[in-house]
């Protein structure tokens, strides 16, 4: 009797950021939904500092003053601003998921681009006037 060759099983191996950042070319698709994903992570971490943003502005007016002060500074106005960011992004790909979700003609390749370039538009537009806005442009 003749014995059956047996090919190797193979390896799936888990891969790391780094992998993912560098050696694969990942669709605009998939670096949106990579940036979803960082973006939640960032308002997750950083919620207790928002939460108490928000208690510092709304306690008294005293309390208001000192909250304006604290925001005057550069390095807190960045970080403001990185969140500010990270909800804006995170709300326009969410909508974008709410979408595809509701209305599955919407998911193909040429649309998951094409939604992805909106998000990425919308978002950065959004960003652009809210840093505007923050470091007193308007």
């Amino acid at each position: 009797m003749v014995e059956a060759v047996k090919k190797p099983r193979p390896e799936y191996r888990n891969i790391g950021i780094g992998q993912i950042l560098t050696a694969y070319r990942l669709p605009l698709a998939g670096r949106v939904s990579i940036l979803h994903r960082v973006s939640g992570g960032l308002l997750f971490i950083f919620l207790p500092f928002l939460l108490y943003l928000f208690d510092q502005s709304l306690t008294s007016e005293l309390s208001y003053e000192v909250f304006k002060g604290f925001l005057s500074n550069i390095i807190v106005k960045l970080i403001v601003l990185v969140l500010a960011w990270a909800f804006l992004f995170h709300f326009c790909a969410g909508v974008r998921h709410l979408t595809m979700d509701m209305n599955h003609d919407a998911v193909s390749k040429e649309r998951g681009k094409s939604t992805s370039v909106v998000v990425l538009v919308v978002s950065s537009i959004l960003t652009i006037a809210f840093a505007l806005k923050l470091f007193g442009a308007f």
